[in-house]
């Protein structure tokens, strides 16, 4: 897992497994659903299906990686500036397994403008726009 040092997220809030292809615009990284995930007793007990929001996090976690490799991160981490045209297309269940892929569009300063796209078995769960910058780390 030798992206960890490129984010400062770790379990039980880290939405990647590994990364599973990179080049200078794009990464695509995977996650393994738990079915243990707590998350899921409350999400529709009778039918759980992940929450969009933590669906939303795994990509902005794949463009964090992203960032952390492409611009110098000492003492800065990613913080999440923006989301646009969320779209939620299917959902998410227990045991299935999520496919990331986020593609940096522009590079300003410090400043990603990025798209993501989650996919279960090459289905679209979510797709949305989203930008991010690096700011100090507060103690």
């Amino acid at each position: 897992m030798d992206f960890l040092q490129y984010i400062p997220h770790r379990p039980p809030f880290l939405f990647v497994d590994r990364v599973l292809e990179e080049s200078d615009d794009t990464i695509k990284t995977e996650k393994k659903i738990d079915p243990k995930e707590p998350f899921f007793e409350g999400h529709y007990p009778e039918k759980p299906i992940m929450p969009g929001v933590l669906i939303f996090e795994a990509i902005f976690q794949a463009g964090a990686i992203m960032m952390g490799k492409r611009i110098a991160n000492e003492g800065r981490i990613p913080v999440l500036t923006r989301v646009n045209n969320i779209k939620l297309k299917h959902a998410v269940h227990p045991g299935d397994t999520l496919q990331v892929e986020v593609t940096l569009k522009d590079l300003v300063s410090t400043a990603a403008y990025m798209t993501g796209k989650a996919s279960v078995n090459g289905k679209t769960a979510v797709s949305l726009e989203f930008s991010a910058m690096l700011v100090e780390e507060t103690k």
